[in-house]
């Protein structure tokens, strides 16, 4: 054995693992040890980084599925971070790894382990310490409380993160907690439930710094200042849109490995407000038309479950509904990123860490971080607004993929985390077969976006409000429509490429649109008598009291305990 004092400390000793000698050393960044035979040769080595050694205990222990600990003087294990491929999502399973070691003697055994807990004093400076945990015990199979006693606090105990557990008993209690109880302590917070428990945090911890910074929420043209706590999210909801868009996969100990570990993933936020009020924050979807009109219908068949939502779907799918407004909207730099550029927002991302430059440069101290994050936002707004008019299947938003279990890609395949902009999905009214083609190609690999009904556009903040006169019966007004009043419902105040390429194309094939945008009686009888004039705004899975709003895209507002998505071809061998 020798040890050796560097930069890094190391160490390096010859090591037993079920009866097989390793040559195992550790550098101040990776513990190595490698397999040597009888005749003194190497063979298969692992190498686990520093940062991803979960823990290190004495004797031989096993943490889950069970804890076990059998005390032996010369031994010691150590738990870490192990890749594998999950089926039917492109993100990559993290499963508690163990290699248990013997030492010749207890004086080496001490010494390994302590070397180990160093370097990951050393090397993992942002691993939580202590963490504010909600469970939701009424959502997704309401197994909250078993996921999060059986799986992860186990594992928070092996890397020695102190936790305070709140089981809620009522919608907005872990918001109202954030905002209003003594958070001092605290690295971060745990949320235990689905896409709506997150939505709770969210807002609270945003409105608690908020408020710390003396800032008002409800001025739209506010830069709002970055949350300091970041959020964990353990999947056990109905729907985790979320954590599947930020981690790859729905799986409680990968998501706990990730907070153990001290991930950061930042996040973009947008803030949705109807005049001079917020009314929510939203980071995966905000909806109008279809998709708000889901929502709706679902809520009226709560009793079904989550089969609602397939049930519901159908329902307004029949209903061959399109709702008439006016976008407008703030473009993102092209020379980024575009939303048709087939890049993926993966760990890593570099479209990202550029944002993270642009959005709060080196230089900026935290008194010139504000000023310079509201000046970048406020110098883009001037003069640059498009609009565009006309009747819409769906509006859509999101700063994420939206990706999901049943839509992998989601709604958005090349959007990202943390460029500080969101995808506005534009679906113009259509024939219900164009519609379906358009709604079945999120659960393929087929480009959502390449149909003449469909425009993307990056961007920085949308505006939705209703047309003048307007407000009447949706069906009624398509039946009326003339050919003129199709050609003005496309017409839009700025001259933009995508939309008057769009327009054009309505131009040329006038007769045919004509045919596709008037709504077929059957379908529609189907399901409704009478088609509402307006729609409904889905917001993360909540439904909005306003139909005019303003949303608005802040930049890495919030950080949550993950990386991004990993490509697959990063698994251990």
């Amino acid at each position: 054995m020798k040890t050796q004092m560097e930069s890094d400390p190391r160490l390096e000793s010859s090591l037993w693992v079920e009866k097989k000698r390793y040559r195992a050393v550790l550098t101040g960044w990776h513990f190595n040890w490698t397999e040597i035979d009888k005749k003194n040769r190497e063979r298969k080595t692992i190498s686990v980084p520093v940062a991803e050694v979960v823990g290190v205990e004495e004797g031989r222990v096993e943490i889950l599925p069970q804890k076990s600990v059998e005390d032996t003087d010369k031994d010691f294990t150590v738990f870490y971070v192990k890749r594998s491929r999950s089926r039917g999502s492109y993100g990559l399973l993290w499963r508690l790894g163990r290699t248990q070691f013997s030492c010749p003697s207890r004086v080496l055994r001490d010494q390994w382990t302590k070397h180990l807990r160093n370097a990951l004093k050393t090397h993992s400076p942002l691993r939580p310490h202590s963490l504010l945990v909600f469970i939701n015990p009424f959502g997704g199979k309401k197994q909250g409380r078993e996921i999060y006693h059986s799986l992860v606090a186990p594992l928070f105990e092996l890397a020695g993160i102190s936790s305070h557990v709140i089981v809620t008993e009522r919608a907005n209690q872990a918001r109202d907690h954030l905002l209003k109880k003594d958070l001092t302590g605290f690295d971060g917070v745990v949320c235990v439930g689905g896409d709506g428990m997150f939505s709770e945090i969210l807002h609270g911890v945003i409105g608690r710094t908020q408020q710390e910074a003396g800032l008002c929420e409800n001025d739209p043209t506010v830069t709002l200042q970055p949350c300091p706590l970041h959020i964990g999210i353990i999947p056990a909801g109905s729907t985790d849109c979320v954590c599947f868009a930020t981690v790859g996969v729905i799986d409680p100990v990968t998501s706990a490995l990730h907070i153990i570990i001290g991930d950061s993933q930042p996040l973009d936020v947008g803030s949705v407000h109807q005049a001079s009020a917020l009314v929510r924050y939203s980071v995966s979807l905000l909806g109008y038309g279809f998709y708000g009109d889901v929502l709706a219908e679902s809520e009226k068949h709560r009793w079904m479950g989550p089969l609602r939502y397939d049930y519901s779907g159908t329902v307004v799918y029949l209903s061959n509904r399109s709702y008439a407004g006016v976008v407008q909207y703030l473009p993102a730099n092209p020379v980024l990123s575009s939303p048709r550029d087939r890049t993926r927002c993966l760990a890593g991302c570099s479209v990202c860490s550029r944002s993270t430059e642009r959005l709060f440069p080196p230089s900026s101290s935290s008194g010139s971080l504000y000023s310079s994050h509201y000046s970048w936002y406020n110098n883009d707004s001037e003069g640059e607004w498009v609009s565009v008019e006309g009747r819409f299947r769906c509006v859509s938003l999101t700063c994420m993929s939206s990706s999901c279990p049943k839509s992998p890609l989601g709604l958005s395949p090349s959007a990202h985390l943390a460029d500080g902009t969101g995808d506005l999905i534009l679906v113009w009214d259509t024939h219900p077969l164009g519609f379906l083609k358009f709604l079945y190609r999120h659960t393929s690999s087929q480009d959502q976006f390449d149909l003449p009904f469909v425009e993307v556009h990056r961007v920085k903040a949308v505006r939705f409000s209703l047309p003048p006169g307007k407000e009447t019966d949706s069906c009624d007004e398509s039946e009326g429509q003339t050919d003129d009043d199709e050609e003005r419902g496309y017409t839009e105040a700025a001259s933009r490429n995508g939309s008057q390429q769009h327009l054009a194309e309505r131009g040329a094939g006038r007769e045919q649109s004509k045919k596709e945008k008037t709504p077929n009686p059957f379908l529609c009888g189907v399901c409704c008598s009478k088609a509402p004039a307006v729609s409904v705004w889905n917001c993360d899975g909540e439904l909005l009291p306003s139909t005019e709003i303003l949303c608005r895209v802040h930049g890495q507002l919030v950080r949550l305990y993950a990386r991004g998505i990993e490509d697959g071809a990063a698994v251990q061998a």
